[in-house]
């Protein structure tokens, strides 16, 4: 994964944004130059028309692709500070063109805006191998609360195929067993199957009911529970 994916991974880009920060439209793409390092270097952003960016630096000088910024044996010293230069424009640009989107089905980015609504508390992807899995936890006591995952749904159920997003909750065990077997929960998958339950975000279930079931999950970890 290069530099541009890594930032912009989860970012949704706002074409109307794009034009207020300066980016120019030439043909079919997006443009965004800048300067930095004392004119040393220039930022070369694109924006294709499905949204996706791409991006490049060139020395002013020659105007030849700086090639070290791509190499990570050499991240440190002089080519670390254009690399970590570098960054902060890309930065700066998805702070004020893009939206944020963490995940891919429409119910998990709304259940990702009721957990920052209600708690201030955003995933975080604590694994490279599964980019995908984003832990909600506490962040006084970085208790989990909430899992969301992308898993194969044949793993849930037989008569399934595909990809899907799913999240884990912590519940209590007999709202646990008679939620068993409705439509859209199902046994935890890669969790103690007694405390917790997976429950697909396709819209099987309400968002009323998922944002109550949130709740519960959320106050496990506030300790004694009254």
């Amino acid at each position: 994964m290069n530099l541009e994916e890594k930032i912009f991974k989860s970012a949704v880009v706002d074409f109307f944004k794009l034009k207020q920060f300066g980016f120019k439209k030439q043909n079919n793409e997006y443009i965004y130059r800048k300067n930095f390092m004392n004119d040393t270097f220039e930022a070369v952003i694109k924006v294709d028309e499905k949204g996706r960016f791409s991006g490049e630096v060139y020395e002013t000088d020659s105007g030849e692709i700086y090639i070290p910024l791509r190499v990570e044996s050499m991240a440190s010293g002089f080519v670390g500070e254009v690399r970590k230069s570098y960054e902060l424009i890309l930065e700066d640009v998805k702070l004020n063109c893009c939206n944020e989107n963490y995940f891919c089905y429409e119910q998990a980015n709304r259940l990702t805006s009721e957990i920052y609504e209600k708690y201030g508390d955003k995933p975080c992807f604590p694994w490279d191998k599964f980019e995908g899995y984003g832990v909600f936890k506490n962040q006084e006591n970085n208790k989990w609360y909430a899992l969301v995952m992308t898993i194969d749904f044949g793993k849930l159920d037989k008569e399934q195929n595909g990809e899907i997003e799913v999240v884990n909750l912590k519940l209590n065990q007999d709202k646990i067993a008679k939620l068993i077997g409705e439509k859209g929960f199902y046994p935890a998958y890669h969790m103690n199957k007694k405390n917790w339950i997976t429950v697909t975000l396709n819209d099987f279930v309400a968002d009323e009911l998922l944002f109550e079931l949130l709740d519960e999950s959320h106050s496990f970890t506030l300790g004694k529970r009254k």
